[in-house]
């Protein structure tokens, strides 16, 4: 059996391509042990062709941060702080601060770009909590954000008023009484 696609003939205007809009996703548990299934769906999504944008704002990385992201596969971008250790404290040196800061800039920047579809914002919950970003530039990111990018937020202890931007609030917690 042969098949044949024609492509109709229309007398009037074709209608836009519209966008879908983004969601803005949270993830959030007491404890943290839940960032394998986000970067499972990061995965996911990335292999199926979307850019996907992951960010590690407490975790250490030698060599890295906003000049030298870690590319996973063609389409996702994983960076962290250019730091030898993993941040677990809000007592920073001033290295550190910068260090934080550069990536929160870098952020805003490639993600107001429209570069990316999907963007991982790990722990951010903890670095807002830390005072190492403020609460105020993150609500004014998420509402200047590209409308067909897609945000996941981690961390424990999301703030309320980000709460209150979320299409969607995922609280993963043991299920089982030891």
């Amino acid at each position: 059996m042969i098949a044949q696609l024609e492509s109709p003939t229309l007398d009037t205007p074709c209608r836009p391509h519209y966008i879908v809009e983004g969601l803005i996703q949270v993830f959030t548990s007491t404890q943290r042990n839940f960032f394998t299934s986000v970067m499972a769906q990061a995965l996911r999504i990335s292999g199926q062709g979307t850019p996907v944008l992951v960010v590690q704002f407490l975790k250490g990385g030698l060599g890295q941060g906003p000049e030298a992201p870690v590319q996973l596969g063609q389409n996702l971008d994983w960076i962290r702080c250019d730091l030898p250790r993993c941040i677990d404290t809000p007592e920073l040196d001033e290295i550190e601060t910068t260090s934080v800061q550069q990536l929160w800039d870098y952020t805003q920047k490639v993600v107001l770009e429209g570069k990316y579809s999907l963007v991982v914002l790990d722990e951010l919950s903890l670095a807002i909590n830390f005072g190492l970003i403020p609460e105020s530039e993150v609500l004014e990111f998420l509402e200047k954000r590209p409308v067909h990018v897609d945000i996941i937020l981690t961390g424990p202890h999301m703030l309320p008023s980000i709460l209150e931007k979320a299409d969607q609030i995922t609280e993963i917690r043991r299920s089982h009484r030891p």
